[in-house]
């Protein structure tokens, strides 16, 4: 093919002979991959085609360049969007309605549509979600849920406690304990809804990432800006995904075709507002515990602030290398620079600010 199309074998196709190539052997391609390639042409202003190009079309790899040259393209698609299109399957069905809740693009939902093979499956938020929420707490503690009246609800190994800020574990396994059911059932809802529809698009490295990010940046942001107080539950992490989607969904407003967007906005914002309401309240609250305070609602705060700086670079590139954007590495080095400000601060200024910590519990 490539000798009887290239014969100088210089690594492309003239426009006029990649068309009639389409032509003679369209009827045996996928007709998505057919009019991404149509598209591919039109879009090409020096009648020539990227041979890579093709063959990353046709392996399902899709280099930053082929992308640039659909969606800076002359012709629009011009064909039915997948919300027309019938006779589909419930899983077919399903994968197109997360390419709709995820994806601001046409030509990015019918990419997605096309390779995702649920090979691998949204194993993170759903292992997170069972290890982290009902495994240890049914099975290890015998209680879905450890109130904050519970006796045993400090003496564990898994709150963070600032007079046990050196055990470094704690930074992370504070989401494994939940203050009542209500921030237990919340976090579970938004973690599934948002979590596992993300997972499907962007993988499992990238969502990881950004509910990392914003697990630590909660201990850290409550060690640093509330300092006596525990904290407890996995809204650092979920805050830093439902906020990184939110703000993907209004910076994209016109391209987003999913189903009353205005009104899951509201929604999910109202039970965001009353969790942190919630949160706050609780904190201020009389404590079960004197002198010991109620988990802070820091937390929440530093996965909001993760998730619209490093969550919407992450979402905002689909199948794109973030190594390639700027922006991504400047939002990259201040989340850095904040942790780094804060392991000094943990390790200096409560001897320095001589605060009155509650004991150990």
């Amino acid at each position: 093919l490539l000798s009887q199309f290239d014969p100088d074998n210089t690594g492309y196709i003239s426009t006029e002979k990649f068309r009639s190539l389409l032509q003679r052997h369209g009827s045996e391609l996928d007709p998505h991959k057919l009019e991404v390639l149509l598209a591919l042409a039109d879009s090409n202003s020096e009648g020539r085609i990227c041979y890579q190009d093709f063959v990353n079309l046709m392996s399902n790899k899709r280099s930053n360049s082929f992308r640039q040259a659909i969606l800076q393209g002359n012709r629009r698609l011009c064909s039915k969007a997948l919300l027309e299109e019938t006779g589909l399957s419930l899983s077919q069905r399903l994968i197109r309605h997360v390419a709709y809740e995820t994806l601001p693009r046409e030509i990015d939902r019918k990419w997605y549509y096309d390779s995702y093979t649920c090979c691998p499956p949204p194993w993170f938020m759903i292992t997170i979600t069972i290890v982290a929420f009902f495994l240890y707490n049914g099975v290890v503690l015998d209680r879905f849920v450890l109130q904050v009246t519970h006796p045993l609800y400090l003496k564990n190994a898994l709150l963070y406690h600032p007079q046990l800020r050196a055990q470094a574990w704690r930074y992370l396994t504070y989401i494994f304990m939940h203050a009542g059911i209500e921030h237990l059932g919340l976090n579970v809802v938004l973690q599934l809804l948002v979590g596992v529809p993300l997972e499907m698009v962007h993988g499992a490295a990238r969502i990881s990432f950004v509910y990392v990010a914003g697990v630590v940046a909660g201990s850290l942001a409550v060690s640093v800006a509330d300092m006596t107080a525990p904290v407890v539950g996995s809204s650092g992490g979920v805050y830093a995904l439902v906020s990184a989607h939110l703000a993907n969904i209004v910076m994209n407003w016109s391209g987003m075709k999913c189903q009353f967007k205005l009104l899951r906005m509201a929604v999910a914002l109202v039970c965001m507002s009353f969790e942190f309401g919630r949160a706050v309240w609780l904190r201020f609250h009389p404590s079960a515990y004197p002198p010991c305070p109620h988990p802070s609602f820091m937390a929440h705060l530093g996965g909001v602030m993760v998730g619209i700086t490093l969550g919407v670079i992450i979402l905002r590139n689909y199948e794109q290398r973030l190594q390639n954007q700027t922006l991504w590495w400047i939002f990259l080095s201040i989340y850095v620079i904040f942790v780094l400000f804060a392991i000094f601060w943990n390790i200096f200024a409560y001897s320095l600010l001589d605060l009155k910590l509650p004991p150990p519990p």
